[in-house]
């Protein structure tokens, strides 16, 4: 028994060694989508909690890869200390949620995508001004859309897969399927800039680069994307809270 305990730690700790820049990975994919004032040191140094926790309680008869596993656990960590901290502040998430209701009340009277302008009217603001509480609600983003994502794989593979594993009861498949299509019924761009950030895991200006607009753009799309998205799962962020 000792040995095997042994043989076990030895086996956790090559883990850890093998699987540390997958850390840095998804903390410099994060701080994309993040203020200025959240340091990358912070975040990697709670997700090399997250991995040193994934590698005691890894089992692999569960049928997910180790690598699988510590994703969810390593970004879970971070996400925990980010709200710990309390990095995003409260006027973040006031003007989210504001941007959320204009735009879920327009949708529900119009039957059809909130037009910028529209929501802008709404508030009672000009467009430029809509625009930049888009890119000051960006640090919401971080939480609004990982929030509902409990692994590191791509958001395409994590939402066609309904087959029963081990983390069904973090994310159900109603609700992946919900988000799905919540997805699939975002203006063409916005959807498009969020599989190319999510999935393809091209940053900002790389997108820009793509559709042809500046950085700043992709950033109020993807901004509005989100708050779409929040809008839209106003059920299930509620039934969260």
């Amino acid at each position: 028994m000792a040995m095997y305990a042994e043989v076990q730690q030895e086996s956790n700790e090559d883990r850890v060694i093998k699987h540390a820049p997958l850390v840095k990975r998804i903390a410099y994919h994060l701080m994309g989508r993040l203020p200025s004032s959240v340091q990358v040191d912070d975040l990697i140094q709670a997700g090399m909690i997250g991995l040193l926790e994934a590698s005691r309680q890894y089992d692999p008869s569960h049928g997910a890869s180790f690598e699988t596993y510590a994703g969810i656990r390593i970004r879970g960590s971070m996400l925990d200390e980010m709200r710990k901290n309390d990095w995003a502040p409260r006027s973040v998430y006031r003007k989210a949620r504001m941007l959320a209701e204009a735009v879920r009340k327009i949708e529900n009277d119009t039957g059809r995508d909130a037009r910028d302008h529209e929501v802008a009217e709404s508030l009672g603001i000009t467009v430029d001004s809509y625009h930049r509480l888009l890119q000051d609600s960006r640090g919401h983003s971080v939480f609004s859309y990982d929030d509902t994502r409990n692994s590191d794989r791509s958001m395409l593979e994590e939402l066609a897969n309904d087959d029963p594993g081990p983390f069904e009861g973090v994310q159900t498949s109603i609700f992946k399927k919900s988000l799905a299509e919540e997805i699939n019924g975002l203006p063409e761009r916005e959807r498009l800039v969020l599989v190319m950030y999510y999935d393809e895991e091209l940053n900002l200006r790389e997108i820009g680069e793509v559709l042809g607009v500046t950085e700043s753009r992709i950033s109020q799309i993807h901004s509005q994307a989100i708050i779409r998205l929040q809008a839209r799962m106003e059920k299930w962020l509620k039934e969260d809270e």
